[in-house]
């Protein structure tokens, strides 16, 4: 039986967070991807909930959080976390992070080692000094209104070849458009952090699960945002973490492809 989850606030010094949580039990905190919110995990935190405490943030400037009154660092964004695990009164939880969540949760286990049990990192994907460049003017920019509402249409079509012509789609617009007309902030601090984030990520010392989906990387090579080649670097700076591709998997599974998710991160977990 899918358990009730709950929407709240957490008050900041820079805006409001909104949260989503429910269940009880260990706790793991979930961050999307951008521009995503915690609908990327509406399907996960309903199972997951029937034997965790299962908490989903939307990071500031995406989703119904605030936008931050200035560009935010992936430290930043791993301090507002925090913020929300001191809210809660949870010392440790398990952390996934969905590609720019990954990021996050990568540092939040990086510089705060005590409050992490176990960590996932699910389809995080390198990128290197082009690609970086890329990535900071796509977001810099953010997504541009037109005053002929073409630009509605431009987002449906953008997934459709991934996603489909369906309910997912238009979640993932609706999400979209809130960010229109502003910069993604998100965006602009995995830019900037992603060449660091090698050394950062050799701090990581916790049970860590690297989760991919073997069709993943391909709308980000399809933009020219990502290389293959790029993506040996997790193995390299977390010897100790283990491996899942799973078939057939593409950046949005956790929405997809739930009960397969679900099963790997359970496994994990409970091992």
């Amino acid at each position: 039986m899918s358990q009730r989850i709950k929407r709240a606030f957490l008050d900041t010094e820079d805006g409001q967070i909104l949260y989503r949580i429910g269940g009880e039990g260990k706790a793991i905190l979930l961050l999307h991807m951008i521009p995503r919110s915690s609908d990327e995990f509406q399907e996960l935190m309903s199972i997951l909930a029937e034997k965790n405490l299962v908490i989903a943030m939307d990071l500031m400037g995406l989703g119904d959080s605030d936008k931050p009154p200035r560009v935010y660092s992936v430290a930043d964004y791993a301090k507002t976390a925090i913020a929300l695990l001191d809210e809660l009164g949870i010392q440790k939880a398990n952390i996934f992070g969905s590609l720019t969540g990954g990021y996050i949760a990568g540092e939040v286990a990086a510089a705060y080692p005590n409050r992490v049990d176990k960590l996932i990192l699910c389809n995080l994907f390198g990128f290197d000094a082009e690609e970086k460049d890329k990535i900071l003017h796509r977001y810099s920019q953010g997504f541009q209104i037109k005053a002929d509402g073409s630009h509605l249409m431009e987002q449906w079509l953008s997934r459709l070849n991934y996603i489909g012509n369906g309910e997912l789609n238009h979640r993932c617009v609706l999400e979209d458009l809130k960010c229109f007309g502003s910069p993604v902030y998100p965006g602009i601090a995995i830019a900037n952090y992603c060449l660091a984030a090698p050394e950062r990520f050799r701090l990581i010392q916790c049970p860590t699960l690297i989760l991919s989906g073997e069709k993943a990387l391909e709308p980000l090579e399809k933009a020219g945002l990502a290389k293959a080649e790029n993506q040996y670097w997790l193995k390299d700076v977390i010897p100790h973490s283990q491996r899942v591709e799973l078939e057939s998997g593409t950046l949005w599974m956790v929405n997809q492809l739930p009960e397969e998710v679900l099963k790997v991160v359970i496994d994990f977990l409970e091992k």
